[in-house]
Formats: C-alpha cells, sequence, structure tokens
C-alpha cells in the first residue's frame, strides 16, 4: 500500500480520528472548545491533549470551520441559471448594504469622536489660567 493510497482513503475509510475531527470541525469552533473543556472535566489530560492539538493544528486562532465550508457554498453553483443570478444578485445587494451600514457606522463613530474633542477642548479652554485672568479683567 502506498502512501498516496493511505491519504486518499474513502470517508467510510477513516478512522473514528479523523471522523470526530471532521464532525467537530461542521460545528465550528465552539464545538472544539466544548470537548476541550469536557475533556478537563473527565480526565484532564484529555483536555490537555485536546487544547495541544487545537493550537498545533491552528484551530484556536483561525475563525469558525463552519464560516468557510458556508462561504464555499454560498458561491458555488447550483445548476440552475436563474437562481444563480438571482443569488448573485442578492448576495452582491447585500454585500453592498453591509458596506454602506459599516461606513455610516464608522461616520457615527467620527462624529462623535469628534464631540468628544471639541467638549474636552472647551472645558480645557475653560479651565485654563489664561481664561480665568481674562474673566477677572
Amino acid at each position: 500500500m502506498t502512501t498516496a493510497t493511505l491519504t486518499a482513503s474513502p470517508p467510510h475509510q477513516d478512522g473514528w480520528f479523523r471522523r470526530s475531527e471532521r464532525w467537530l470541525d461542521e460545528r465550528g469552533k465552539g464545538a472544539w472548545i466544548v470537548a476541550m473543556v469536557l475533556g478537563f472535566i473527565i480526565f484532564w489530560p484529555v483536555g490537555l491533549a485536546l487544547l495541544a492539538y487545537m493550537i498545533w493544528r491552528k484551530r484556536m486562532f483561525n475563525g469558525s470551520c463552519r464560516t468557510r465550508t458556508q462561504a464555499r457554498v454560498a458561491f458555488s453553483s447550483t445548476g440552475n441559471n436563474a437562481f444563480d443570478a438571482y443569488k448573485s444578485d442578492t448576495l452582491r445587494r447585500l454585500q453592498d448594504e453591509q458596506d454602506s451600514f459599516e461606513a455610516f457606522l464608522q461616520r457615527l463613530r467620527d462624529a462623535k469622536d469628534k464631540a468628544e474633542f471639541d467638549h474636552f477642548m472647551d472645558d480645557r479652554e475653560a479651565k485654563s489660567p489664561e481664561s480665568a485672568e481674562k474673566e477677572n479683567a
């Protein structure tokens, strides 16, 4: 049996470890964290081994595994041209709305920052010794 045969084995021939890994990946990072916590509760070396595996495989710091899978599915073709056109238009419109909303939020943050800065400068000017001398004169 060659190395290519071992790495390209069908899913039904995978061991329990690979099936468990795939099952956790389908459910996302939260499932990995729950498994790790349960491992610590049941027998602490199991939890520690899961934590080490998550860090080693970079599962702890990546985005959700489910999000990556859903992104691939969202942009894949269904075979129905009319539906694919509708889906791409809807996704583009939603992306445009999200971009507009994020720009709106940024403008709100900028306006709030400017208002706070102006208030700070007004308070600072009111408390400065030069302004006190002007009021006494």
